[in-house]
C-alpha cells in the first residue's frame, strides 16, 4: 500500500534541542567548553537600572562568535542561519519557539560595548589553548593582511586646503542628495583638509598625467575616465578611517590592514589588531610587539624569536628586538646600505679608508624625509681627491667622495648573518608554512574578506571576534599526543658471581 505524509502544524509541541543535538557536534562540545559567565560583571556598569531588557551579553558574544565560525559578515543572515540550525539555537540556549534578538541589537550592542571587553574574550580564549599545552610562546610569526572596509571607491571626495574648506562645503551641500555619493559626511574637518606636502602634490600630479596617458580609451575598454586617487589627496565621506590600498597587480580598494601574531607550536593566533591601510609593516611592529609582550607575560610565556618578511625590516625595529632580547629573522629590503665595495671600516674612529688609503670620515646624520630612512654620511676633503689618479672613475666630476651608510648597519649585519645561516633558512620555511595559512583560513573561510561594520575600532573589534574563532576551533580539533613507554624486565644479575668469579 502506497504511504502519503501530510504535514500539519501542532499547536502544542513538547520537544527537547539537547535531545536532538548529538554528543559529538561542535557547538555542544563548544558550549561545554567556553564559560563566557564573566562578561556579566565586566558589562554590569555599560546598562542602566530601568527600562527594558537588554540583549544578554553572552548571547551577543557567542552570536559574534557563531557569524565567523560560519563564514557570515551579514548581522541580518547571521539571525536567520541561527534561527533554522538545532545546534546553534542549543549552543544560544534559545528553544523552538522563543524569538531571536533583531539584527540591529546586534549591531549597536557592538558600537555600545568598549574593546576592552572583546580583548579580554580573546584573553581568555588564548588562556584556554595555553592550559591545553597548544601555545609554547618562544617562537613567533608576524604577518598582515589587507582586509576590505564596508565602502566604495565611487565614494571618494577630494581633499582641499584648509582656507578654502568652507567654500568648498557650501558647494557640496548646494548639491542634491540624488546626485550626492554619500549623504552624510562623517569625515572630521581635519580628515578633510590636505596635508601634503609640495613634493608628494608634484609626485602625485606626475603620476595622474602617467595614469592619463596610459589609459585605453577604445571602444568596450573599462577604465575611461578614470583617475589617479591617493589618500594624500583623497578621503571617504561614508568610512573616514578606510584607506586606498595599492598593491601591485590589485585593483584599488578601502581597506584595513590586519597584523597578527601566530605561535609556531600549534598555529594559535596570540595577537590581532587593526591598522589603516596606508601604513606600512615596519611603522606597525613596535605596537605589536609592546601588545603581544604584555599579553603573552600575563600567560606566564615569553618571546625569544620573531619570524617576519621582508617588509617588517628597518633599522630601528632590529634595535628595538635586540634591546628585549627578541632574536629576530626579518630580512632587510632593497635600502639597505652597508658600506661601498673594497672600502675597509675602522669602528675605533669611525671613519671608511677608500682602496686608495683615503680617509672617508663621518660628518653628520641624515633621515630621509621620504621613507624616513636615517643614515650615516661620510665625506673625504677635496685635497685627498684633489691629486688622485682615480678620481674620474670615483667620483667623476665630483670635489669629494660622498659614502651614505644606514644608521643601523651593526643591527643589520647581525640580522644578515642569521638570515644566511642554516636555522635561518630554517625559520624562512617554519614562517611561510605558519603564518599563510592562517591567513588564509581567516580571510576565506572565517569571514574576514570584509569589514562589515565602519571605523577602525569596530574593524579591530571584528577581527579580535575572527582571531577568538579561529582558536577555539583549533582548541576543539586539538588532541593531545600521549608518548607511548614500554617496559622491559631485565633478568636479575647474580650478583655473588660478579663478585666471587
Amino acid at each position: 500500500m502506497q504511504g502519503r505524509k501530510t504535514f500539519e502544524d501542532e499547536r502544542e509541541l513538547r520537544f527537547s534541542l539537547s535531545a536532538h543535538v548529538p554528543e559529538h557536534n561542535f557547538y555542544r562540545r563548544l558550549k561545554h567548553r567556553l564559560d563566557l559567565s564573566f562578561l556579566y560583571e565586566l558589562t554590569a556598569s555599560y546598562y542602566g537600572r530601568c527600562g527594558q531588557q537588554s540583549i544578554d551579553p553572552v548571547v551577543f558574544f557567542k552570536l559574534c562568535l557563531v557569524s565567523y565560525l560560519e563564514n557570515i559578515v551579514s548581522d541580518r543572515k547571521l539571525i536567520e542561519h541561527c534561527s533554522l540550525r538545532l545546534d546553534l539555537l542549543y549552543f544560544l540556549d534559545y528553544q523552538l519557539d522563543e524569538p531571536l534578538p533583531w539584527h540591529s541589537t546586534v549591531s549597536r550592542t557592538r558600537q555600545l560595548l568598549p574593546a576592552q571587553l572583546f580583548e579580554e574574550l580573546f584573553t581568555r580564549v588564548l588562556c584556554l589553548c595555553t592550559e591545553a599545552g597548544m601555545v609554547s610562546g618562544h617562537t613567533q610569526v608576524v604577518d598582515s593582511a589587507l582586509i576590505k572596509s564596508n565602502a566604495s571607491m565611487d565614494s571618494l571626495e577630494l581633499k582641499v586646503p584648509a582656507e578654502t574648506l568652507d567654500a568648498h562645503l557650501e558647494r557640496v551641500r548646494a548639491i542634491s542628495h540624488a546626485d550626492r555619493k554619500a549623504q552624510v559626511n562623517k569625515a572630521t574637518a581635519q580628515q578633510q583638509i590636505i596635508t601634503a606636502s609640495r613634493d608628494e602634490l608634484m609626485d602625485i600630479r606626475a603620476r595622474n598625467r602617467k595614469w592619463r596617458l596610459e589609459q585605453d580609451y577604445h571602444p568596450g575598454s573599462h577604465n575611461k575616465g578614470a583617475k589617479y586617487t591617493s589618500n594624500k589627496t583623497h578621503y571617504s565621506p561614508v568610512d573616514p578611517d578606510a584607506r586606498i590600498a595599492v598593491k601591485p597587480g590589485k585593483a584599488r580598494k578601502l581597506c584595513y590592514l590586519a597584523q597578527l601574531s601566530v605561535d609556531t607550536s600549534r598555529h594559535v593566533i596570540t595577537h590581532v589588531h587593526a591598522d589603516y591601510a596606508d601604513r606600512k609593516d615596519n611603522q606597525c611592529l613596535p605596537q605589536l610587539i609592546a601588545s603581544l609582550s604584555k599579553r603573552l607575560q600575563g600567560l606566564g610565556l615569553g618571546c625569544s624569536t620573531l619570524l617576519a618578511d621582508a617588509g617588517y625590516s628597518s633599522g630601528e625595529n632590529y634595535a628595538l628586538l635586540e634591546e628585549k632580547g627578541i632574536t629576530a629573522y626579518i630580512p632587510p629590503h632593497g635600502t639597505y646600505k652597508g658600506g661601498p665595495q673594497g672600502f675597509t671600516y675602522n669602528r675605533e674612529e669611525d671613519y671608511w679608508r677608500c682602496p686608495w688609503g683615503k680617509k672617508v670620515t663621518f660628518r653628520k646624520v641624515k633621515v630621509e624625509s621620504k621613507n624616513n630612512i636615517k643614515k650615516k654620511l661620510y665625506f673625504t676633503t677635496r685635497k685627498d681627491c684633489k691629486g688622485c689618479p682615480f678620481r674620474e672613475g670615483c667620483i667623476g666630476k665630483g670635489h669629494e667622495r660622498k659614502v651614505e651608510i644606514t644608521y643601523y648597519r651593526d643591527e643589520y649585519e647581525r640580522t644578515i648573518q642569521r638570515i644566511n645561516s642554516r636555522w635561518g633558512r630554517r625559520m624562512k620555511g617554519l614562517r611561510q608554512a605558519t603564518v599563510e595559512p592562517v591567513l588564509g583560513t581567516l580571510i576565506n573561510f572565517m569571514g574576514l574578506r570584509k569589514v562589515n561594520t565602519r571605523g577602525l575600532l569596530l574593524a579591530h573589534k571584528g577581527m579580535l571576534l575572527a582571531a577568538a574563532a579561529y582558536n577555539l576551533q583549533k582548541l576543539l580539533r586539538f588532541t593531545q599526543k600521549k608518548s607511548q613507554t614500554a617496559v622491559i624486565a631485565l633478568p636479575r644479575p647474580d650478583l655473588a658471581a660478579c663478585f666471587y668469579p
